[in-house]
């Protein structure tokens, strides 16, 4: 297994400090459960007899450093302070390792995920092949992809309206899940077999994933008023916590994984858009001043020439991509190019949410109007969205790439809308879903993610993947289904273990334990990287 020197970094060095010491301790807590559920009631160990008088149950433990204590034990006892906690953790104490048992396996499966992320696109391990398309390939697996998923998944919902309480089902849960599932089936699979001549098609797919952050953020907020500091740092860690440890893990900028940051900027966008004066969000005035000073806002930064570079320029570690293939473009020009290509849509996206109670009250009254009514007024809006679609295609999307993206920011709402009309146009549409395309739509950022490095591979930092990493060499197809079925199992644990690890370090209801969790991981984090860059200084 060959590795680079170069390529040891203080990042990966301080992540290999961080968890060792993390999987050390799993293993014996573990020893700690075997040993405990194999005793007998008279051991002779009275640490062990202790220990057999506070079993805890496991559908009730609590977290590590945030309590450190269950659900049950933490009503009688104050939890223990984070220093206590790390104390616990450094001196392996019997009895904190075993409550925390399962958070350390989740811990150390998250770390161990992560190396067999470096083992793939950092070492030559794994081998790697080229990319080849053929277009009747690629339709046939994707039409083979649907025929199964509608074979076996196809599931009927009966969901209650928060608005109407009916089964309008408008924009449901489900119905934008499974939008989201197979839009990212076709990007990945652009992606693996380098299908180039969709990407206008991979454009609207990604402005139709930011219209969900605008439309979904929009409706938690306006519905719920739910600004707290937890629900924030929530939202922050689901986007951030997994791809911030592939670029201290694999060195790789932010700007790599651009949907990331690019969702996070739009989510703060919404949340500060509804957080500020979030007590007159029910007044349409006010509404509609804000959805206003979020159209100039955005034309202001991006419209303007100069407004981007001067705001932006400070974010340049952040924010800033240098690819090795382009070492010539400036640093800005990733995130100036990506955040402008959808730079209105999520705000379309908080216009269809304010106006979703409003359609869905059409709709139920549609819904009990006269049959020849109702057909008429389906059959028109479907009629006209047919051809507005029809329009578009002709006219914009088979525009070249570089035309293309020009209109793209001010047309992409387009195929949007025409897809919610035609996909809600009936009852029995709204009714149905494809849960398999749904299932894959919860993981679409572990999916994302995870294909740069344990689907495709770029061997170097910050590299684009131009290649596939191979199991079974001279096998293409095989390949495709070995590596396909390891990458999907692993990014829906990601999904798990991402989820683990917030319930666990971001409390709900305690803002001062999760400002002294922030502080305590951002000093033991700027901690371990001094230490190891020194080490990694050391040899030169």
């Amino acid at each position: 297994m060959a590795v680079d020197s170069g390529t040891v970094t203080p990042g990966l060095v301080s992540f290999l400090l961080g968890s060792i010491p993390v999987i050390v301790a799993w293993i014996y807590s573990e020893w700690l459960e075997y040993k405990k559920s194999s005793s007998s009631k008279a051991h002779s160990d009275s640490n062990l007899d202790e220990l057999e008088n506070q079993t805890i149950k496991e559908d009730e433990r609590a977290v590590l450093i945030e309590g450190g204590l269950t659900k049950s034990a933490s009503t009688k006892l104050a939890s223990p302070s984070i220093k206590t906690n790390i104390i616990r953790f450094l001196t392996m104490d019997d009895l904190f390792l075993l409550e925390n048992r399962l958070l350390l396996r989740a811990m150390a499966e998250f770390g161990g995920i992560l190396f067999y992320f470096y083992i793939c696109d950092r070492t030559n391990f794994f081998s790697e092949s080229t990319k080849s398309y053929n277009r009747d390939l690629f339709i046939f697996l994707y039409i083979l992809l649907i025929i199964t998923s509608a074979m076996t998944s196809l599931k009927k919902h009966n969901d209650k309206s928060a608005f109407s309480g009916k089964s309008i089902l408008y924009l449901n849960r489900h119905q934008t899940e499974e939008w989201k599932g197979w839009m990212q089936v076709l990007f990945l699979m652009y992606h693996y077999f380098a299908a180039t001549e969709i990407y206008n098609a991979i454009r609207v797919f990604i402005a139709a994933y930011v219209w969900m952050t605008g439309f979904g953020n929009f409706s938690y907020y306006y519905i719920r008023k739910d600004f707290s500091v937890a629900r924030f740092a929530q939202m922050m860690w689901r986007l951030n916590f997994f791809v911030a440890f592939c670029c201290i893990v694999l060195n790789n900028d932010y700007m790599l994984y651009y949907i990331c940051p690019m969702h996070t900027l739009f989510t703060l966008m919404v949340y500060g858009a509804l957080g500020i004066g979030h007590q007159y969000n029910e007044i349409r005035s006010v509404m509609a001043l804000k959805i206003l000073m979020c159209f100039l806002v955005v034309i202001f930064v991006w419209e303007v020439p100069g407004v981007f570079d001067i705001l932006w320029s400070p974010f340049t570690s952040l924010l800033g991509y240098s690819d090795p293939a382009k070492p010539d473009l400036p640093r800005l020009h990733e995130w100036h190019f990506r955040s402008g290509l959808d730079r209105y849509i999520w705000i379309v996206g908080m216009i269809y949410a304010y106006f979703h109670p409003t359609v869905e009250k059409w709709m139920d009254k549609l819904e009990e109007s006269e049959a020849k009514h109702r057909r008429t007024i389906k059959t028109s809006i479907a009629t006209v969205a047919i051809i507005v679609g029809c329009l578009w295609y002709e006219y914009i999307y088979k525009l070249g790439k570089v035309e293309y993206n020009k209109l793209h920011p001010y047309t992409s709402w387009i195929p949007i809308t025409v897809y919610i009309c035609l996909r809600n146009c009936t009852q029995q549409l709204r009714n149905f879903s494809l849960t398999l395309f749904a299932w894959l739509g919860k993981v679409t950022l572990e999916t994302y993610i995870s294909q740069f490095h344990i689907w495709l591979r770029s061997n170097v930092p910050n590299g684009q993947p131009k290649w596939l990493l191979s199991f079974i060499p001279d096998y293409p197809l095989l390949n495709f289904m070995l590596t396909t079925a390891v990458y999907l199992l692993i990014s829906y644990r990601l999904f798990e273990l991402t989820n683990t690890l917030k319930s666990a370090f971001i409390p709900t209801r305690d803002n001062q334990k999760l400002f002294h969790n922030f502080i305590a991981g951002a000093v033991i984090s700027v901690c371990l990287y001094c230490f190891s860059y020194i080490l990694v200084q050391i040899p030169h």
